[in-house]
């Protein structure tokens, strides 16, 4: 064979190569998620990522007419890492959908590259509410702090609890759960006598527990991040304030399902408010969670795992609607309005807001079959973030 053949041959193998090369990236939507496996907030990050295992183990890779290929990173719970992270999702890559954010500083640091790269950004977690204003390429499919907040501060004055003390974590959420309590519960008659901020980073609860008990409220307002609840209502009950009179209503992060059972006799009673139970009565969340403790080692998943199912419930249904296309305006546009029934019941994103609609759930915790759970008992229908 002459070297003028053989190199022909040789170039159009090449052709060949690079244009499968380009066709396989063609029929492939790669998801960048972005979680904290590590750090503070890693205990979202196990529950994003068993949420992940167990949607793809139903619905498998294919929506759209394309695999939908998920890149999962580490983001150690710090927003600098969430930002570097998807700059390289995005440029090495070529991620197309950016998703995860297990807290509100991770969500916020990508709101301004998704803005510019007009790469969407769904929100798995983050709760605080002024971040979708950061970028019109956010969706939420989590939840939204003043959304249970305000709904709490609703039921309670109607239920004979107006005078409160409020406890929250400071920083972004707790930040707005106290904001929006105090203003519903006012515009309701009631009162708040004193609020509260405690360090998020290794809390104790004890001193501020004591300045309850000396303003001798009917309630206590509280909001944690998930993981801390467990050692508050531990320390309520040995200041033995059980038996105060004083009654938690609670966001629903206080008895979160994933840690409820070892929480024990202490969270017997406590009210909360929230968009999610896992002993939600409905088909689809009997499905989910069978399937979810199924795939993942008996664990019971809890509002970020509800989150996470709908975030990649949301990208298939939206990929599916564009046929593949995940360019960004058109996938944000495709995505509005979109309406899914969710392990927690019917959820929208709002098309002018791009932020979720959903129930709200008064709960109460209480034993059965040997188990602690949250037992709903009043829902609030379509509800919206209070503050858009």
């Amino acid at each position: 064979m002459s070297v003028r053949k053989l190199l022909i041959g040789t170039l159009a193998i090449s052709a060949l190569l690079a244009s499968s090369a380009v066709s396989f990236a063609q029929e492939t939507v790669k998801v960048g998620v972005i979680v904290p496996l590590t750090g503070n907030f890693q205990s979202n990050g196990r529950q994003i990522s068993a949420a992940i295992k167990a949607f793809v183990d139903v619905h498998g890779d294919m929506a759209g007419g394309k695999r939908v290929e998920l890149i999962i990173k580490d983001d150690a719970s710090t927003a600098d890492n969430a930002l570097r992270i998807a700059q390289e999702l995005v440029t090495r890559d070529k991620a197309q959908i950016l998703t995860g954010f297990g807290n509100t500083p991770t969500a916020l640091s990508v709101a301004q590259f998704s803005k510019r790269a007009k790469v969407p950004q769904i929100v798995m977690v983050a709760a605080t509410s002024s971040i979708m204003a950061t970028s019109p390429y956010m969706i939420r499919t989590s939840q939204t702090t003043p959304q249970i907040a305000s709904v709490i501060a609703q039921w309670a004055p109607e239920n004979g609890v107006k005078k409160f003390v409020s406890v929250v974590s400071d920083y972004g959420p707790g930040v707005d759960a106290e904001e929006w309590f105090a203003k519903t519960l006012e515009s309701k008659g009631g009162e708040v006598l004193q609020k509260l901020r405690v360090p998020l980073a290794n809390p104790d609860f004890a001193p501020f527990l004591q300045r309850v008990l000396d303003q001798k409220p009917e309630g206590l307002f509280v909001f944690v991040p998930t993981g801390a609840g467990a050692a508050f209502m531990k320390q309520f009950v040995e200041r033995g304030m059980d038996k105060s009179g004083i009654k938690v209503i609670a966001m629903s992060d206080v008895t979160d399902d994933d840690l409820l059972n070892n929480m024990g006799d202490p969270a017997l009673g406590v009210v909360t408010g929230g968009p999610y139970s896992a002993y939600h009565d409905s088909a689809e969340n009997k499905a989910f969670v069978e399937q979810f403790k199924k795939i993942n080692g008996g664990m019971r998943p809890n509002i970020v795992a509800v989150g996470a199912w709908d975030a990649l419930d949301l990208i298939y249904k939206t990929l599916d609607k564009t046929k593949g296309d995940a360019a960004g305006d058109a996938f944000i546009e495709a995505a509005k309005g979109m309406k899914i029934e969710s392990p927690r019941g019917p959820i929208e994103i709002d098309p002018q807001t791009r932020d979720i609609v959903q129930n709200i759930y008064m709960r109460k915790v209480e034993r059965v079959d040997s188990e602690l759970y949250n037992v709903e008992f009043k829902t609030y229908e379509a509800v919206k973030d209070p503050t858009h």
